[in-house]
């Protein structure tokens, strides 16, 4: 294992992590790599914040996020150099299918042009409209579209009710409605904007690729291998059940305060890193930064709940081939259940010998009241969506729920204020660095990919 260089010298003031989940936990490996003594803060019992792997009796739940995407060179790089590169257990190829909900049945998404020709998952009338595509106009400058929009203005109603909406209830959980395409789906204004279409930018962008964008990996024992392995890279850098309550601009510094088993404490440090879930971030009482009163005025992220419902099942008792990465419900199909991962598909290991493991998702902001339901009503729910798509036959042999109040932050219209909030703290007040999900996006590449932003930052600003 690679361990970070140590401090460039022993009197030099430490940057505050406010947040040990994995976007604080990858600046914090940055920053030590580049020499500069570290401190996370993290409020939690454990690190690694939404990501989490509980293994029971043979059975592997992830209780957050279940895979990483291979591709990104910040994502390569610090699997590679906390030394999990030799574990990394990458998806097997019987979960190729994606399977859509559609009529009460299970269609695969098609993976080709011939399969898409050929799909039941969409009509004739569909598939003509697309050949349109290239010639539909742009959206108005400046203006700020909703992915349905876009998506109705450029495809039509079936794509979006049979391809986009059940992506955005797979990926944030959300619903097209309500997200900004510009700001939750960046690449694909960027196929209008840079190539007029979406077809003609693909076709474009996969050319210049020249292949694949990466393989969906995870490891042997769960994602949680990876916070865990960064965490005892850091050592005692990192502080568990340490909840900050005020950022205190002391120029040319910062001090820190948060409480600790009943405690306060507080801590000069040269800079600050925020690696914080929104919410945690807009509650927090900045001082000496005039700019935070923007931040507070604005409404709280939009974070619809979700629960986890891990369920295990003898071999013989589901009739469904599971020979899928798992399936997604449209709400067009007025299910109960998000999407299913077929994980024991997915990775060796997440289940019994002669069984199979499923993870189903539960709320969102299509349904979040279906969230707030008991545990028992909850699983008798998500049994009925198995019989009824998987052919389940049988009560599970093991079930695990694992709730989240506020979820996936949502990528709404108006976005961009919240943005403009960020970017005018960090002016406001040099030393200051904001990033995670709350601002970078939501997927775990995007979180490694802005802590490793944010510690460049912090070593480009200098003391």
């Amino acid at each position: 294992m690679t361990t970070p260089s140590p401090a460039r010298a022993s009197d030099a003031l430490p940057v505050a992590v406010l947040g040990g989940g994995i976007t604080g936990l990858s600046a914090a490996w940055h920053l030590r790599g580049a020499g500069l003594p570290v401190v996370v803060l993290e409020a939690a019992a454990r690190e690694g914040g939404a990501i989490g792997t509980e293994m029971r009796g043979g059975w592997l739940h992830e209780t957050g996020p279940n895979s990483l995407l291979e591709g990104s060179k910040a994502v390569e790089e610090l699997v590679e150099q906390v030394g999990l590169g030799n574990r990394r257990l990458y998806a097997a190829p019987e979960a190729k299918n994606r399977y859509i909900v559609r009529r009460g049945r299970l269609v695969a998404m098609p993976a080709s042009p011939a399969a898409f020709i050929a799909t039941r998952l969409f009509s004739w009338k569909a598939k003509l409209r697309l050949l349109s595509e290239p010639f539909r106009g742009p959206c108005p400058p400046g203006r700020d579209e909703t992915v349905s929009e876009f998506v109705l203005r450029r495809l039509g109603r079936e794509f979006l009710d049979y391809a986009v909406d059940p992506l955005v209830g797979g990926i944030y959980a959300g619903d097209p409605a309500r997200l900004s395409v510009r700001h939750a789906f960046p690449k694909l204004c960027a196929l209008e904007r840079n190539h007029g279409s979406l077809i003609r930018g693909a076709i474009r962008s996969r050319n210049a690729t020249g292949g694949p964008r990466g393989r969906i990996f995870s490891f042997p024992d769960g994602l949680a291998e990876l916070p865990q392995a960064l965490a005892r890279s850091l050592g005692d850098s990192v502080r568990r059940r340490c909840l900050v309550r005020v950022v205190r601009r002391v120029a040319p510094d910062w001090e820190v305060s948060w409480e600790s088993g009943g405690n306060r404490a507080a801590e000069r440090f040269s800079a600050v890193v925020c690696a914080l879930p929104s919410d945690a971030l807009q509650v927090l009482q900045f001082e000496g930064v005039p700019a935070s009163g923007g931040l507070r005025a604005l409404p709280p992220m939009e974070q619809p709940p979700v629960v986890s419902v891990f369920t295990g099942f003898r071999r013989g008792d589901v009739t469904h081939p599971l020979d899928g990465f798992g399936l997604l419900a449209p709400a067009a199909e007025r299910r109960r259940i998000l999407g299913t991962l077929f994980s024991s598909t997915l990775f060796p290991g997440r289940a019994p010998e002669g069984c199979v493991a499923l993870t189903s998702f539960v709320g969102g902001a299509r349904q979040p009241e279906l969230a707030g339901l008991g545990d028992n009503e909850l699983l008798l729910q998500v049994r009925a969506e198995l019989e009824s798509l998987l052919g389940v036959r049988a009560a599970p042999e093991w079930a695990e729920l694992r709730r989240w109040p506020r979820a996936i932050p949502q990528y709404t219209l108006g976005f961009g204020g919240r943005e403009n909030a960020y970017a005018a703290m960090e002016a406001d007040a040099p030393g200051l660095f904001i990033g995670g999900n709350c601002r970078d996006g939501i997927s775990l590449s995007q979180c490694i990919e802005s802590g490793k932003r944010m510690a460049a930052a912090v070593s480009s600003a200098g003391p």
